[in-house]
């Protein structure tokens, strides 16, 4: 008997949180994989982020809550701290550091809302910081300007790469529309410091 279209999407779902968790995949490169992996077809339909959102939690909570927990404080801490360097631009944590579901192999995305594009791309030039430039998709689908650093988690005793995107400063309006679950997509280091203090959940 074959397995219903609704246990493939939460076995592909399965799969691809523990790429997340493990490996620090964004979801739709961990859902491709999950396909593969399970020798599925290319066009089989996959689960929606908010059922691999549900199975990421799963994950963590049954496999890692207490290390987890740890490593995410410490990923916020250096969010904390670059978003403090980068004040001029108006940044904003998203992704999994914001969400609560990073690990220690999750990167870090900043965006950044700023009247002249190339300005964060100055103030790290100025503070020596090397980089390396790039387009990644926008949360519209559209190419946004990306600059990714590497920085040591003297926390995780490791590096872990910071990626800024960089946005027009209207742009800030949208960004913080609340997404299909009612989550606020993405924070200022104002509202980063009250999700660590447990004030608020993101």
């Amino acid at each position: 008997m074959d397995a219903s279209r609704d246990d493939i999407t939460q076995e592909i779902a399965a799969v691809a949180a523990r790429l997340v968790v493990e490996e620090g995949l964004e979801y739709a490169a961990a859902k491709r994989r999950a396909v593969k992996q399970l020798g599925l077809p290319p066009r089989t339909a996959l689960p929606d982020n908010a059922a691999l959102d549900a199975a990421v939690r799963e994950d963590i909570a049954v496999f890692c809550p207490d290390t987890q927990a740890t490593e995410l404080h410490a990923l916020r801490e250096l969010a904390l701290l670059w978003m403090e360097r980068l004040k001029d631009f108006r940044p904003h944590l998203g992704g999994a550091v914001w969400h609560g579901l990073a690990t220690r192999h999750s990167d870090i995305y900043l965006q950044m809302f700023c009247d002249d594009p190339k300005a964060p791309e100055w103030a790290l030039l100025d503070h020596r910081v090397d980089y390396h430039p790039g387009t990644v998709n926008g949360w519209r689908g559209e190419p946004v300007e990306a600059l990714t650093l590497r920085t040591r988690c003297e926390a995780l005793g490791q590096w872990v790469l910071v990626h800024l995107m960089v946005h027009g400063h209207d742009d800030l309006r949208g960004a913080l529309k609340p997404d299909a679950q009612g989550r606020k997509p993405r924070g200022d280091a104002a509202a980063l410091r009250r999700v660590m203090a447990g004030e608020v959940a993101a």
